[in-house]
């Protein structure tokens, strides 16, 4: 099981991997070993996911999320398949607690009498400082 909070957990046989080989550069071993994972994840199938969360998953994920739900990773940062594996379940382990996490709802605060009287003692001493400004020296 992979914890994504503490109330939610992904099933690991709900991933699939699949490994290609990596482009950029690395000499001959980007040529010979497959080491770049493509994670994908059939998000909205997944009995591990609540709906809330599954409703919210498509804004994050954005292109890297299919018509039909399912999210795919593509990892090649590292030199090795381990790495890289790591790497893509790190991040879809990140968008998940992205996706979960609720704003809380904003309530409407009025200010206190006295942030306002701090307000306009504030505006009357920067006023009183532009007149000074304004004020004429007489020159002998």
């Amino acid at each position: 099981m992979i914890a994504i909070t503490h109330r939610i957990a992904l099933n690991e046989d709900e991933l699939d991997f699949a490994y290609v080989r990596a482009s950029g550069p690395g000499g001959q071993n980007v040529n010979k070993v497959s080491t770049a994972v493509q994670l994908r994840f059939d998000a909205l199938a997944s009995p591990s996911l609540p709906e809330g969360l599954k409703s919210r998953l498509p804004a994050i994920a954005g292109s890297r999320m299919t018509q039909d739900g399912v999210v795919i990773i593509h990892a090649q940062r590292h030199r090795t398949q381990e790495r890289n594996r790591e790497d893509a379940i790190n991040r879809l382990v990140e968008m998940l607690r992205e996706a979960a996490y609720v704003a809380p709802i904003r309530r409407k605060t009025r200010p206190t009498l006295a942030s306002k009287e701090r307000r306009l003692a504030a505006k009357e001493r920067r006023g009183s400082v532009k007149s000074l400004r304004r004020g004429r020296v007489d020159v002998d």
